[in-house]
């Protein structure tokens, strides 16, 4: 999904608020440029990464089964494990990687233009997401300062905590936002972890956020750190 002043998304927060993020302005905004321009979709571009995901899959069945099997997603998804960030994620399947600038990686959905799935990092000497505040505490500044571009009407709707295995702690929020033009139904993650802090956020127009929201849950329930 404190954090504005790490997420690589994140954007300078207002000075009326108690901003825990506060001391990573920089940070913020690129993050808030990186929330526009994924709203926007101004900055597309479909690149060759899901193809050689797909070649890298396939050299993996021949040679190290085990490691090809860990890979299989379930059906109606597309994994992604990025070895050098540490992190991995299902999208569903069919949409397709675009170029945004100041993103690690963004999927979408072809046709609908709100439906994406993007990921975003940035440097943190923080070593867990609580260190940064409790989540009742940061959840509006992520939502209102770092994961929606300015001007945005920002409703927080859920929060939740999650702890995985190896013992990183992932902060969840579900929010709408609001402009002139549409209102999106928004998912998002935040972890911190080797030294980063990694935002997945993902939505849909809050006209197909019933067809959508099991998929888009799925996404974001699915993202984890490697290591």
């Amino acid at each position: 999904m404190a954090l504005a002043a790490a997420t690589g998304s994140m954007s300078v927060c207002k000075p009326k608020i108690s901003c825990p993020f506060r001391q990573c302005t920089h940070i913020s905004s690129r993050v808030r440029c990186v929330a526009t321009q994924a709203q926007s979709q101004e900055h597309v571009g479909v690149s060759r990464r899901t193809v050689l995901d797909a070649a890298s899959v396939a050299v993996l069945s021949l040679s190290m089964p085990g490691l090809a099997q860990a890979a299989k997603a379930p059906k109606g998804f597309n994994p992604v494990e990025d070895l050098n960030d540490g992190y991995k994620f299902l999208y569903p399947f069919g949409w397709q990687e675009v170029a945004v600038k100041g993103t690690d990686v963004v999927y979408k959905d072809v046709v609908e233009p709100l439906e994406s799935v993007s990921v975003t990092l940035a440097a943190t000497d923080k070593n867990d997401i609580t260190d940064f505040g409790p989540l009742a505490e940061v959840s509006e500044t992520l939502a209102r300062d770092v994961l929606t571009a300015p001007g945005t009407e920002v409703k927080l709707l859920n929060t939740a905590e999650r702890e995985d295995d190896k013992g990183h702690k992932y902060y969840e929020l579900e929010f709408t936002a609001t402009t002139s033009r549409y209102t999106r139904h928004q998912l998002a993650v935040v972890a911190v972890g080797n030294g980063k802090l990694y935002t997945l956020t993902t939505g849909s127009s809050e006209k197909r956020w019933s067809k959508m929201k099991d998929r888009l849950q799925t996404s974001v329930r699915s993202f984890s750190l490697l290591f």
